[in-house]
């Protein structure tokens, strides 16, 4: 597997962003998207510890995309004391498209939607807290909107594969989600891995990095920290993909699911695997 280094702008404008990156589906990280927001300065952990900590909050862990655990809350805890913990050090808790404005609302005040395109959805702000070592596995998001990711003070490792790579991931029928590990691959477990291409950067305060509809993407936390997304969809297309996601898991993965247990996991595993060794054949 080889990794190339994401793209950094500063000073990028529309019309490049959507010539260059946008059109040709491609990612890149700007350093001065959010250079404006009041957040960049006032989201600190003291700040929303002393403002906003009273707000309980529901949490996931490693866990969250097993078989028997799909999205599944392992706790909730004050925010104030969530802060405190991934300050402090190593935890595989996370805050996980959670909509802290619904909540706080004035913290709305204190971003701004970009203008590098049109169509964000205003209504979609979602933050991601994280501690040192926590993980989001490998998945591109079931709405297929582009994602404009926002990093807070600390860092991220971001690792990204364009759709044409789903195969070499082994993505599981009927799912947004592959098993497979980027940083540590398993070459004998998943021997198609060797031939993908995958796009890296780490992501610092103020720099929001571009992930384009349906790329997959793979986050480490390498300090506790925090990040916002705001999404914008340019394509009735993806649009629709998106609903035929929605249905995809809630009809069929969920239900067949509920159904056969553990043995609809082992299905899907199984065809991953067979449509990953017909690749490569063909390239043999």
């Amino acid at each position: 597997m080889k990794l190339v280094p994401i793209e950094k702008r500063t000073g990028l404008t529309r019309e490049e962003f959507i010539e260059n990156y946008l059109k040709p589906s491609r990612p890149v990280v700007f350093t001065d998207l959010a250079k404006d927001w009041p957040a960049m300065q006032k989201w600190t952990f003291e700040w929303l510890r002393e403002n906003h900590g009273q707000i309980e909050i529901p949490l996931v862990d490693n866990h969250m995309h097993d078989a028997d655990k799909y999205f599944q809350i392992a706790k909730t805890m004050k925010f104030g004391e969530y802060l405190s913990l991934i300050e402090k050090g190593p935890t595989d808790l996370r805050l996980f498209l959670f909509d802290i404005f619904k909540k706080a609302p004035s913290l709305t005040e204190d971003i701004r939607f970009p203008t590098i395109m049109d169509g964000f959805l205003k209504y979609y702000k979602f933050v991601f807290f994280g501690g040192e070592g926590s993980i989001t596995n490998l998945h591109y998001d079931m709405d297929c909107s582009n994602v404009f990711l926002t990093q807070f003070h600390t860092r991220k490792q971001v690792i990204l594969f364009s759709p044409e790579e789903s195969t070499r991931l082994y993505q599981h029928p009927f799912t947004v989600m592959s098993k497979v590990d980027p940083i540590n691959p398993d070459y004998e477990r998943f021997p198609a891995m060797k031939g993908a291409v995958g796009y890296e950067t780490t992501l610092l305060h103020g720099e929001t990095i571009f992930i384009p509809s349906l790329w997959w993407h793979y986050i480490r936390y390498i300090d506790g920290g925090f990040s916002l997304a705001l999404r914008a969809n340019n394509s009735v297309f993806t649009a629709v993909r998106g609903g035929m996601n929605l249905v995809r898991h809630t009809v069929v993965d969920k239900g067949m699911a509920s159904l056969l247990g553990i043995e609809w996991q082992h299905w899907k595993e199984k065809k991953a695997v067979e449509k990953a060794q017909q690749l490569i054949a063909q390239e043999a």
